[in-house]
């Protein structure tokens, strides 16, 4: 197993509801960017969650990811988080019912479309089985950075219920001032879940907290936040093409 890096740049790609040539677009900018500007750095890049649901192609955006993480570029640490909709997807058909009535009125409609057209009745069982494996979230504690799909509990992190960590739209969670955890002091949060209202990146005054869902699916961007030792979050962003 090869040593981790002694620095590391990561990038954090938001919400994605299977929009397939966005991600495409965005992962090539990623790669890009990262030849011109890596400087030896490891580079980390980070999915936070909803890529499926709502949007076309929800079987492309998990081949793509599964396929990046088994065989990342030189260089490259490729991590997934579970976000409420793969949650959602896991509940449907393993419990049915209202759950499965719940999913696809919320998009699951739409990724079934997707796995239909190739070939499959539902979820196919390789992606279920990685969607059953992902974590709620990522803590890199030597750079100070919490990685969630909707946010944490901004008094008991890191003891709080792991649905509050892809659910949450909590008022507390936003307002960074009350951020009253011992654990949360200096670190900095990164999230999506929640589309920002202007389809920009959403930083809060003091930038200890970061949304990169810029609403993708509902016109906006696919974004991804770009974080390196002590120097500015930069974005980038990939558009549909007029």
């Amino acid at each position: 197993m090869p040593e981790r890096p002694e620095k590391r740049v990561f990038y954090v790609v938001g919400d994605i509801h299977g929009e397939a040539e966005l991600l495409a677009d965005l992962h090539q900018q990623i790669f890009n960017h990262y030849e011109l500007f890596g400087g030896g750095a490891g580079g980390v890049l980070v999915h936070l969650g909803d890529y499926i649901d709502r949007g076309p192609d929800s079987f492309g955006v998990i081949e793509r990811l599964m396929a990046l993480e088994a065989r990342p570029p030189q260089g490259w640490e490729v991590l997934s988080l579970l976000g409420n909709h793969e949650e959602m997807a896991i509940s449907a058909f393993s419990r049915g019912g209202h759950d499965y009535t719940f999913w696809s009125e919320n998009g699951g409609a739409e990724t079934e479309f997707s796995y239909r057209d190739h070939g499959f009745d539902g979820l196919a069982p390789d992606h279920m089985r990685w969607l059953k494996g992902l974590p709620r979230m990522l803590w890199f504690e030597d750079e100070q950075l919490i990685v969630v799909h909707a946010g944490v509990c901004p008094r008991r992190f890191p003891e709080e219920s792991e649905d509050i960590r892809i659910w949450t739209r909590s008022a507390r969670f936003f307002d960074t001032a009350q951020w009253t955890s011992p654990a949360l002091a200096g670190q900095r949060v990164i999230h999506g879940h929640t589309p920002t209202d202007d389809q920009k990146p959403g930083v809060s005054t003091d930038g200890r907290r970061i949304n990169v869902d810029t609403g993708a699916v509902f016109g906006g961007p696919l974004t991804a936040v770009r974080l390196a030792d002590d120097a500015e979050p930069e974005f980038l962003s990939a558009y549909r093409q007029p």
